[in-house]
C-alpha cells in the first residue's frame, strides 16, 4: 500500500542530523520540550507531506532520505524548486507568515521525517532568541538562492544550467559513505529536467554529452559526479 504510513521513534537527542538543523542551538530543556510534542513517520517513496495551497498545521524536520519541493505550472508540470535532505525543515515559511503553503512535497525516496505541531513550533521560535535568528537567516538565503534562480533561467542556456543543477544535487546527497567516490545523485530523468527547466530529451541529450566529456558516469536513473571542476568549468563558475 503505497499510502501507508508507519510511526516510528527519534528522539531529538539522538538525532544524527541535529547539529545540522535549526535546533542544533536549542538547550536541553528546549530540546527535550520539542522532542516530547514531535511526532516521527516513516514515508514511503512517492509519498505527500503537504500539497500547494493547503494550509500547514506544523512543521516536517526530514532525519533521514530526500523530498523534492515543487510548484505546479499552470499546464500541470511540476518545476522542482529544490531537494531538502537530512536535517533541513520545510513548511515554516507558511507557517509563521500564516498563509498557505506556496509549494507542494513528495518523499523521493523513503524517509524518516519528524513532525511538530504548530503551537509547539511557534512557542519555540518565540521562547528561544537563536532558533528566530536562524529562521530568519534561512528566509534571507532562500531569498537569495531563489533570486539566483531566477537569472539562470532566464539568461543562461540549457547546457550550464543542467551543470549548476549537478553540482548543486552533488552538494545536497554528499559523499557516497561506503565507497567516499564520487557523487551518486538518484533522480528521474523527468525530476531532472524540471529544475533544470528544459524538456526530458533534451536533458538526455546533454547528460550523454556531459557523459562522453567524462563529467559524470551513470547507471540506470543514478548519475556520479566524476569531474566536479569540469561541470564548473561548464557552468562558467571559477
Amino acid at each position: 500500500m503505497k499510502n501507508a504510513l508507519q510511526a516510528t521513534s527519534v528522539g531529538c537527542h539522538n538525532c544524527a542530523h541535529r547539529s545540522k538543523s535549526m535546533f542544533s542551538g536549542l538547550c536541553a530543556i528546549e530540546l527535550a520540550q520539542v522532542s516530547d510534542n514531535k511526532s516521527c513517520t516513516r514515508y514511503k517513496k512517492g509519498q505527500i507531506l503537504f500539497h500547494e495551497g493547503t494550509r500547514p498545521l506544523g512543521i516536517f524536520c526530514i532525519n533521514s532520505g530526500k523530498v523534492k519541493v515543487y510548484k505546479l505550472g499552470t499546464d500541470g508540470k511540476e518545476q522542482i524548486v529544490s531537494i531538502a535532505k537530512e536535517g533541513d525543515m520545510l513548511g515554516y515559511k507558511a507557517l509563521i507568515a500564516e498563509e498557505s503553503y506556496g509549494l507542494s512535497a513528495e518523499t523521493l525516496e523513503p524517509c524518516t521525517i519528524c513532525f511538530l505541531p504548530k503551537s509547539d513550533f511557534l512557542q519555540s521560535v518565540d521562547s528561544t532568541e537563536d532558533l528566530s535568528r536562524r529562521l530568519l537567516k534561512a528566509v534571507c538565503h532562500e531569498m537569495g538562492l531563489l533570486t539566483e534562480s531566477l537569472t539562470h533561467q532566464a539568461q543562461k542556456p540549457v547546457r550550464e544550467r543542467l551543470a549548476i543543477v549537478l553540482l548543486k544535487l552533488k552538494d545536497t546527497y554528499g559523499m557516497d559513505p561506503a565507497e567516499n567516490g564520487p557523487v551518486e545523485i538518484n533522480l528521474t530523468r523527468e525530476d531532472l529536467a524540471n529544475m533544470v527547466g528544459t524538456a526530458t530529451e533534451t536533458l538526455i541529450r546533454l547528460l550523454h554529452d556531459f557523459k562522453e566529456e567524462g563529467l559524470i558516469s551513470s547507471q540506470g536513473r543514478k548519475i556520479k559526479i566524476e569531474n566536479p571542476q569540469g561541470l564548473a568549468n561548464q557552468a562558467h563558475i571559477y
